[in-house]
């Protein structure tokens, strides 16, 4: 008996206790939480790599067309056959897809657009009976897109880059949103606040201001 119970003694001795055992699982958590902080940055950075550097006209060459952008349209240069006629061509403009080719062959161009478009402002043309050129009219002229169709290989709109001497040319309320965002992008670069960020502290000090007898957390914000 007395050796059964030294060997449980033992045994009871070997056993971790259950405030060890929180404390591991506590450390395995925190490792894991600390792995995944780790691997997020990694993972964006990744997407980032994988979006293609615009060329000059914010665009990409794909292997049978072409097409660029400004802020307010999409050009789009889809090559034929020298001596094409117009009649023989196909060219479908609708408010969220695009399809052109040369009538009773499959389509050269086939997808949903990228944002919705102003259908009645597109036109499309036949030079030189080899080239298609067609223009189209974003629907969002403040934005950016990122490809033509949607899941085709998508550029970096961070460095799409507007002509200075266009941004004279859009309306008031174009302009303001577009230069927001170019404001809000050069801060993000700089780890600096974006201009709703510094809106909010201007606000929450005008605030704190007005009411100097109220307590405030450390760090509190205006929401």
């Amino acid at each position: 008996m007395a050796i059964l119970c030294d060997y449980e003694e033992d045994q009871q001795n070997q056993q971790p206790s259950s405030s060890s055992l929180s404390s591991k699982k506590d450390v395995i958590l925190a490792e894991k939480e600390n792995d995944a902080t780790l691997k997020k940055p990694e993972e964006e950075k990744q997407q980032r790599e994988n979006k293609l550097v615009p060329n000059k006209d914010n665009d990409l060459d794909m292997e049978n067309y072409s097409w660029g952008q400004s802020l307010q349209e999409v050009t789009v240069n889809v090559p034929v056959p020298q001596g094409t006629k117009s009649s023989l061509l196909l060219c479908d403009v609708k408010t969220n897809s695009l399809k052109v080719g040369l009538k009773g062959q499959p389509p050269i161009i086939d997808g949903e657009l990228f944002k919705p478009v102003k259908v009645n402002d597109c036109i499309w043309s036949l030079e030189d009976k080899k080239m298609i050129n067609i223009l189209i009219c974003k629907r969002d002229q403040s934005e950016w897109w990122k490809s033509l169709l949607k899941g085709d290989p998508e550029i970096d709109t961070q460095k799409a880059e507007p002509e200075p001497s266009k941004l004279s040319d859009l309306d008031s309320e174009t302009r303001s949103a577009v230069e927001k965002m170019m404001f809000d992008h050069r801060q993000k670069q700089k780890g600096l606040p974006t201009s709703d960020e510094i809106q909010k502290e201007q606000l929450l000090k005008q605030f704190m201001a007005q009411n100097p007898n109220m307590k405030f957390p450390p760090g509190a914000q205006f929401m």
